[in-house]
């Protein structure tokens, strides 16, 4: 995806507090949940929204980077996986966390470590989404969001600005 072809959603820290929330009261009908995994590093800050919601208490993260720099996708790593008592059943009751489901790459391999888990993410595009049980707000595929932790505070140019015609 180039440049050019991709749409700028810039998310404040208000914004995506009262959509993680949101996604913890929709959360909340299909549990209860046993414990959480936050994918790091993007889903470390809705965990916490939603951990505190639903009154989690058991939390674990899984590492993986997808990213090579802040906008470039390259091949997966797990950098930590699951501790071991995490792994020893099929993730039933557990409760997977993120901010975006993109093409759905790192879903995939969470679902492989739990495949009867709940998986949950803020965001979802048209590629990931099928394999997310519950978000709250979908964007297109070629929508960049910037997460107000990537983010200072600066000028946003007019949307007109973008425009190519």
């Amino acid at each position: 995806m180039t440049e050019r072809s991709q749409k700028a959603f810039p998310v404040s820290w208000d914004q995506f507090h009262r959509d993680a929330r949101a996604l913890a009261w929709r959360l909340a009908a299909s549990g209860p949940f046993t414990g959480l995994v936050a994918i790091t590093r993007g889903g470390l800050v809705p965990a916490a929204i939603i951990a505190r919601e639903l009154d989690l208490r058991i939390i674990e993260t899984v590492c993986i980077a997808s990213y090579d720099d802040h906008k470039n996708q390259s091949g997966l790593r797990v950098l930590k996986t699951l501790a071991s008592e995490m792994t020893t059943g099929d993730g039933h009751g557990m409760l997977v966390v993120d901010d975006l489901v993109d093409t759905g790459k790192t879903a995939r391999v969470v679902r492989e470590m739990l495949p009867k888990a709940h998986f949950a993410t803020v965001y979802a595009k048209p590629l990931g989404r099928p394999l997310v049980d519950t978000f709250v707000t979908e964007v297109s595929q070629d929508t960049w969001i910037y997460f107000p932790w990537d983010m200072g505070l600066a000028f946003q140019p007019p949307i007109a600005n973008d425009a190519t015609g």
